[in-house]
């Protein structure tokens, strides 16, 4: 979870400084490792990237509000495009990304956060 923490910190950072597909990617990998953390807890492994599934996996033995799957599969968009220039019809992602997108994105990952560590509080 400490990493996860890091990872929501430096969306913040990038967001304020302009790097916003950076933003959004560490927004992606900050709820990705959050949702780890509890796998870890749970005694459990966890395997990809993908937000989305790990949240649906971590349903089989917890509730996961719905909302949180909707944010998951937005965060699960960054985790590619938002780094490999050839991944846009054209444009590189620094010019994809917009501060809206990157501020919604760390919304995203402070709920999915929250959520992980109200359930390893309570492991």
């Amino acid at each position: 979870m400490d990493q996860a923490e890091g990872d929501l910190l430096h969306a913040k950072s990038d967001a304020e400084r302009g790097f916003y597909e950076w933003s959004c990617f560490s927004s992606q990998q900050a709820a990705e490792k959050a949702v780890k953390a509890v796998f870890q807890r749970l005694g459990g492994e966890a395997w990809g990237h993908s937000v989305a599934d790990l949240l649906r996996e971590l349903a089989r033995y917890r509730p996961v509000p719905g909302e949180l799957m909707q944010a998951a599969l937005e965060l699960d968009k960054a985790y590619i495009p938002a780094r490999y220039p050839n991944a846009h019809p054209s444009g590189s992602p620094r010019r994809r990304y917009t501060k809206e997108e990157a501020l919604r994105l760390i919304g995203h990952a402070e709920q999915i956060l929250r959520f992980c560590q109200d359930l390893l509080a309570q492991a």
